[in-house]
């Protein structure tokens, strides 16, 4: 068969993690959805799908997509489908209906529309026709109903792809889902983890789904390889010689894989849970990989491992009453992760904020991955003795302000509220760490928030300069009032929330210097990691509104060089190399600025500074740092010289410079002591480019973007040069930046081909 169109299933916080494993499978077109992941191929990549996917509830191969405003229109188009190409007229059926339709109000009745459909087809064209099968029929249709379209296809995996076929038995309540299981350890880091030797460990292990999906992944072993009942068997479009050398090959890699299986170790109190377990791990045929024994929490150790990760599905309290029950577990948990697992990640599935709290540990990372019917959260933690915070009353979910407070600060707490708990869902499910709160959505309280979340959580405020009509005895009221009330609803120590006056910049470099403190705070950024400073100038080193350019640079940059001009603190060269660039050059005039980006670019293992740098007998360690040039110059008169200009390396090489991917996100007014003239990003936008475009590779792109309210690009003039601009502001601006639509503009400039 030539090449289809597929849709794989997956829990609500796991289509990433999909994704992910379909592009690593080799499929071709991944495309993301809150229900799963698209994606497109051949039959070797959907039998790939159902047998190595650890995610995934389902993979459906797509037989057509139509209207269906009605019972009478689905029949008709499910009718002209060519079913005698895919089912015997003499086998057997069934059908699933997802979703729903304004036409088509019971899915039952859907169901009966497409049976009839197909069943009516056979009868007319053969005389004879399938029947109904709820038990292991030899084709299961899914009818998904979405407005007045429908998408019908058939169900490869047969039954959900969660029941690998290990657990014969199931041991106590409702246990973990074994794909819900395996998101939960690839979200933590286990492959890498276990590739590097660390051990695993589970506390609280149940019937030990943790520790045999653990082992599955150490041990390259397909997650479906011990299923027996697909939903393909019985299909006429099935190629068993394809599926016998895919079975074959797994086997292989099962058998040379079971030796690389680090130490992974379960402990449970319930004498019947560790019975279950071992009978699970038995069956998954890891016996002799996996070691388990009873034992009270309190006493769980790590292993002699140096390091690896506690993995915890602890119960959430579902029962009423039972929730006050186990605050003392939780409690326990957490002395036990900070006592015995120094050094380690652990990844806790959290189905109770409240008794999460009760842990005494910040989690670094948050991400919203349900468990069923179950709300959950995977709550991430980095384990060190300091990082142990004393249990303290929590206040409550909402908090009223003060009686005494005056009644706009009132109602700037309440917006304050409103906005956070909003952006904060937003920002776990996507899995960002720093993202703006408030953007002057009160005019009376004219600032900007945002939260930066690290090793703690820090809150950056700058309040625009009030006009001169303003009252100032007025507006710095209401600043203190702000002040005030920031903490205490963002829950945040005052000595951790710092505030700056935003003014215009008139004649000055726009990264104009505040003080000299020189403390650095770590973050995170999807996988990197940056330095950032909240006292000693006016941006923190990370542009909050650039987070979908940096994105947007990492998935172009992988094969490309990649050049960042007005480089600032390196940011976006940290993503380009993270997506995979050859090479990077990063120009800025700034000295500091630049010492400022090899830290960050050092930090995330991408450039080894002079002083840490050894010679190595493959110059491994000189090569790394030719990677990553920094160059101080005032970015126009480098321009004009880089486009003629041969670059030599310790390695011998010799090469004209040119990029692939070029960034270019100017100033919008700025000059320096040391800089020729005065830059004008309106007057001087063209030159600029036309300098970038002279060192495009063929094909490469130019990634502009200004802060520029009033900018108007020249499309004239790069039309003149032969260049065409794609405007990428809607694409690049952030949900926490979308009250302010005019925070940026972006383009994405190539030559005419």
């Amino acid at each position: 068969m030539s090449e289809q169109r597929f849709f794989a299933t997956a829990p609500r916080g796991a289509a990433g993690l999909l994704a992910d494993e379909l592009r690593a499978l080799g499929a071709l077109d991944v495309r993301e959805n809150p229900g799963g992941a698209y994606f497109a191929g051949g039959i070797e990549i959907a039998y790939r799908a159902c047998l190595w996917l650890r995610t995934a509830n389902r993979v459906l191969l797509c037989l057509a997509d139509f209207l269906a405003p009605d019972p009478d229109t689905l029949y008709e188009a499910v009718t002209a489908l060519p079913w005698e190409e895919h089912l015997d007229p003499d086998g057997t059926m069934v059908v699933d209906v997802a979703g729903h339709s304004p036409g088509i109000s019971h899915s039952q009745y859907a169901a009966q529309r497409v049976k009839d459909a197909v069943v009516d087809r056979f009868r007319t064209r053969t005389g004879r026709r399938p029947s109904v099968s709820l038990e292991r029929p030899d084709l299961r249709l899914n009818l998904h109903l979405y407005g007045e379209r429908a998408t019908l296809s058939l169900d490869l995996s047969g039954e959900s792809l969660h029941r690998r076929g290990y657990r014969q038995t199931e041991g106590g309540v409702a246990p973990l889902k074994e794909n819900l299981a395996a998101a939960i350890l690839l979200r933590a880091g286990w492959p890498a983890i276990a590739q590097a030797g660390g051990a695993l460990v589970d506390p609280l292990c149940g019937s030990g789904t943790f520790l045999v999906e653990a082992a599955l992944i150490a041990g390259d072993c397909a997650p479906g390889w011990q299923r027996s009942v697909w939903g393909f068997s019985g299909w006429l479009g099935h190629v068993p010689a394809l599926w016998a050398r895919l079975q074959e090959e797994a086997k292989e890699r099962r058998v040379a894989g079971l030796a690389k299986i680090p130490p992974i170790t379960g402990f449970d109190a319930d004498l019947t849970a560790v019975r279950t377990a071992l009978r699970v791990v038995e069956q998954a045929g890891l016996r002799g990989h996996i070691h388990i024994e009873r034992s009270e929490l309190a006493s769980c150790m790590a292993p002699r491992a140096a390091n690896g990760l506690v993995v915890v599905n602890p119960p959430y309290g579902e029962r009423l009453g039972a929730a006050t029950e186990l605050v003392g577990l939780y409690a326990r948990l957490g002395e036990v992760l900070a006592e015995h697992f120094a050094g380690w990640e652990a990844a806790i599935l959290s189905g109770n904020k409240e008794l999460s709290k009760r842990l005494g540990l910040r989690a670094w990372r948050v991400h919203p991955l349900d468990n069923g019917a179950i709300e959950c959260q995977l709550l991430r933690f980095r384990l060190s003795p300091e990082r142990r915070v004393v249990t303290r009353p929590l206040p409550p979910p909402v908090a009223s302000p003060p009686e005494a407070m005056a009644p706009g600060a009132e109602m700037f707490a309440n917006r304050l509220r409103k906005k956070h708990k909003e952006l904060r869902t937003w920002a776990a499910r996507e899995g960002i760490d720093c993202y703006r709160i408030y953007d002057a959505d009160m005019p009376e309280y004219a600032l900007a928030i945002d939260l930066y979340q690290g090793e703690k959580r820090w809150v950056h405020c700058q309040e625009y300069e009030a006009p001169a009509t303003v009252d100032k005895e007025k507006a710095a009221a209401r600043l203190a009032e702000a002040m005030a009330v920031i903490p205490m609803v963002l829950d945040v120590p005052k000595e951790q929330v710092f505030l700056k006056v935003h003014r215009r910049q008139k004649g000055h470099d726009q990264y104009q210097r505040l003080g000299e403190a020189a403390r650095f705070y770590e973050v995170r950024e999807d996988s990197c990691t940056f330095f950032v400073n909240f006292t000693d100038y006016l941006d923190t080193g990370l542009f909050l509104d650039h987070r979908p350019m940096r994105a947007l640079i990492r998935s172009l940059a992988e094969g490309r060089r990649f050049l960042n001009l007005y480089a600032y603190t390196g940011t976006a060269t940290v993503h380009a190399a993270a997506g995979g660039a050859i090479s990077t050059t990063s120009v800025d005039l700034s000295n500091t600025y630049l010492a400022w980006a090899r830290r960050n670019l050092a930090r995330n293992g991408f450039f080894l500074p002079n002083r840490a740098r050894k010679p190595t007998v493959d110059g491994s360690a000189t090569r790394q740092a030719e990677r990553h040039e920094f160059i101080a110059s005032d970015v126009l008169p480098w321009l004009t010289e880089a486009s003629s200009q041969r670059v030599g390396s310790a390695s011998g090489r010799n090469w004209i410079r040119r990029y692939g991917l070029i960034f270019l996100d100017p100033p919008t007014f700025s000059r320096s002591k040391r800089m020729e003239g005065v830059l004008d990003v309106q007057r001087d936008h063209i030159a600029l480019l036309l300098g970038a475009a002279a060192l495009l590779e063929p094909g490469g792109d130019i990634l502009f973007s200004t802060h520029y309210r009033r900018f108007q690009l020249d499309h004239a003039a790069l039309t003149r040069a032969g260049l065409v601009a794609e405007d990428i502001t809607a694409k690049t601006l952030p949900h926490d930046f979308s009250r302010n639509a005019h925070i940026h503009q972006s383009w994405r400039i190539s030559k005419v081909q």
